[in-house]
């Protein structure tokens, strides 16, 4: 009983009881593996390790929320490798969200103990927030949908991750967590960006099973093809069931790891060497995916970053240099991933360069650089005023991701067709009210986060500021803009607002520092090392 006693925070803990039902519960698990492992049933097996899991996750929450947070991000990452091989179980896309909910009850538990003095956070967007959650439980009730589960999904799509923006906040306390914080993040992202790499060489039979779920099927299967040359290249998904998701975790991964890059090199000279791989990987990536959007996001992210890093850079401390040096690193990762990728597999590499030239050069006569970024989006944008209920709305999460599954379950079918525009999306569910509500939030979150970013100009923390920013400008506009769909993946979601807390975080994490530099430089001017000593 004493050897369980750490594992369990007090108010959790029950003496006997929880010992009695821990051993219990083990006994039966172990049971329960022996008739599997007689019976060969690996998918058995497997549904028994993903318990073992879930519960080892569950004590490390109840131990401490900041451990059970990284473990949700592990779990975010990587949940979709275990839906690929068990058959799309809904079960696994759920857990998180249960996870989740532990976390939350967790920190409460914690922020009413003032553990370790965490400190309250208050968004400056707040009130328009909460205007927007009330607007959305409204249109919960919106007599035009179908049922009350399409409700209940939009909410959870819209406004679950929410609150990771309170635990972003209070995650990061010092500049040791959050160099631990991106290099931990960072190096997940980099083992599925590189199983990515490898897949779109290897094909659709690596990192997918025989036999695919009839939903996520052709989601794992598709091709790209040039349409001048006709070279046709796999598009791959990597450890994920859609290549959506992947290409969402590339164009994430390179913001992170251009602002983190940028953060180390005028700060700390520890991590740069990962950072500088992990870069060179993401650019592989960035080709290797054979997404249009993919490539364009991130070279228009690395330009505004490169700019904004010289606008922003320590001019007055002398260290602008760094900053070029910032750039010359990424133009160098750019450089050797092209090399490396040009004399290993050359004819993979060249043969998505020719469906990128073919179909983005405003040159080519088959170019759809215009359609798809400005015709195609405002065309079904402009498409949601043909619905009748435009005004109010069908519903929220009536047209939303995995709408699918809602009519499989209950039998129902959503009242309306969707429309490939995110701002179109919103019309469509909460009406021209839940669009304006959108564009009132994303404005205070900009607002708010610019003015961070300009506190932190002329500081070590301005790349990293910047990229989050940038991060959230692209996800609220542009990526919304095309399509609801980057919104409500999860990992972008779940992102969005924990970035965002760091954020908020980044002023004080400087202030300190100065106070610390102050202290140690009247230290090193008296005679004894007491800066008291006068």
């Amino acid at each position: 009983m004493r050897l369980l006693a750490p594992f369990f925070p007090g108010q959790f803990r029950r003496g006997s009881l929880v010992s009695l039902a821990f051993f219990a519960m083990a006994a039966a698990t172990a049971y329960q593996t022996a008739i599997f492992i007689v019976s060969g049933d690996l998918v058995g097996l497997a549904y028994v390790g993903i318990v073992f899991a879930i519960a080892a996750f569950v004590v490390a929450i109840l131990h401490d929320w900041r451990n059970g947070l990284y473990l949700f991000v592990a779990w975010l990452l990587f949940e979709d490798l275990g839906r690929k091989f068990l058959g799309n179980n809904m079960g696994i896309y759920f857990a998180k969200d249960g996870l989740l909910l532990i976390i939350y009850l967790a920190f409460f538990v914690a922020y009413r103990r003032r553990d370790n003095g965490m400190q309250t956070f208050r968004p400056p967007f707040l009130m328009i927030l909460l205007a927007f959650v009330w607007f959305g439980v409204m249109q919960v009730f919106n007599p035009a949908s179908t049922h009350i589960v399409y409700g209940l999904l939009g909410m959870k799509l819209y406004f679950y991750y929410t609150p990771l923006i309170v635990l972003g906040y209070a995650l990061i306390t010092s500049e040791r967590d959050l160099r631990k914080f991106f290099q931990v993040n960072l190096a997940l992202m980099v083992v599925i960006i590189a199983l990515g790499i490898v897949q779109s060489i290897a094909g659709p039979k690596f990192l997918n099973p025989d036999v695919l779920a009839d939903d996520i099927r052709l989601l794992s299967q598709t091709y790209r093809t040039a349409p001048i040359s006709g070279v046709m290249v796999y598009r791959p998904t990597s450890i994920f069931v859609s290549i959506g998701r992947f290409q969402d975790l590339v164009i994430l991964a390179w913001l992170l790891v251009f602002g983190f890059t940028g953060y180390l090199l005028l700060r700390h000279r520890r991590g740069r060497k990962f950072t500088f791989l992990a870069l060179v990987v993401i650019v592989a990536a960035c080709v290797m995916a054979a997404s249009r959007g993919v490539f364009m996001w991130t070279i228009g992210s690395a330009l505004v970053g490169g700019a904004a890093f010289v606008w922003g850079a320590p001019w007055r401390q002398g260290q602008a240099l760094r900053i070029f040096r910032t750039l010359q690193r990424a133009i160098l990762g750019i450089g050797l991933a092209v090399v490396v990728l040009l004399f290993t597999y050359p004819d993979a590499f060249l043969n998505r360069l020719a469906v990128f030239s073919e179909t983005l050069d405003p040159r080519s006569p088959s170019s759809e650089l215009v359609h798809r970024a400005h015709d195609y989006p405002l065309r079904n944008f402009l498409a949601a005023f043909d619905y009748e209920r435009w005004p109010y709305g069908y519903g929220i999460g009536t047209t939303s991701l995995g709408g699918q599954y809602v009519a499989r379950f209950f039998h129902v079918h959503p009242p309306v067709g969707s429309v490939e525009s995110g701002f179109g999306t919103l019309i469509v569910e909460m009406g021209i009210g839940g669009l304006a509500l959108w564009l009132a939030l994303s404005a205070g979150v900009l607002i708010s986060a610019w003015r961070v970013v300009r506190q932190l100009k002329g500081s070590p923390w301005f790349p990293l500021g910047f990229m989050i920013f940038w991060y959230a400008f692209l996800l609220l506009v542009p990526l919304t803009f095309q399509g609801m769909q980057a919104y409500q993946d999860f990992i972008f979601n779940a992102y969005l607002w924990l970035l965002l807390g760091i954020l908020f975080r980044l002023p004080k994490l400087a202030l300190s520092a100065q106070y610390s530099a102050q202290y140690s430089a009247q230290a090193a001017a008296t005679p004894t090392g007491n800066p008291w000593n006068r």
